[in-house]
């Protein structure tokens, strides 16, 4: 098991960054060989599930994950929260968003990632760590940048 938190402080609002982190086939935009395609319909929502496939040609697997909490961000700078639960046959665990107010007007980013990758064994984990951290912090920091 591999335990993953990042945090940003950027200069958007709760509403835009929880849009920019949200919108979940851009995170296959930014997640190298990887697309995204929402199962359920729009308006996400608890219950939304989307597919993320990573690889190339038969070297991929599908990482299905279901929201099964989603608290946008209120009007009165109420702080934003979305779970997923990831339920593929390769990676299991859950991964968290969070938006909350930051210092100076500025919104304070969460990102919490536990993920299981089966067949890997315990001695894997500081290389699936740093290899998740580097990949789920560069896409963090490019859905945070896109409009």
């Amino acid at each position: 098991m591999v335990d993953i938190l990042l945090e940003r402080t950027v200069p958007l609002s709760l509403d835009e960054a929880w849009r920019r982190l949200t919108q979940w086939p851009r995170h296959g935009e930014v997640v190298p060989l990887t697309r995204v395609t929402l199962v359920t319909s729009p308006p996400t929502r608890e219950g939304t599930v989307f597919v993320a496939r990573t690889g190339i040609g038969p070297l991929s697997f599908d990482d299905p994950m279901e929201i099964t909490l989603w608290h946008p961000p209120t009007a009165d700078d109420g702080p934003g929260l979305c779970r997923l639960e990831k339920r593929g046959r390769v990676i299991r665990g859950w991964a968290e968003i969070e938006v909350r107010p930051g210092p100076g007007g500025r919104t304070r980013v969460l990102w919490r990632e536990d993920l299981r990758v089966r067949l890997l064994p315990a001695f894997a984990d500081p290389v699936v760590r740093g290899a998740a951290g580097y990949v789920f912090g560069r896409a963090v920091n490019r859905l945070l940048r896109g409009a």
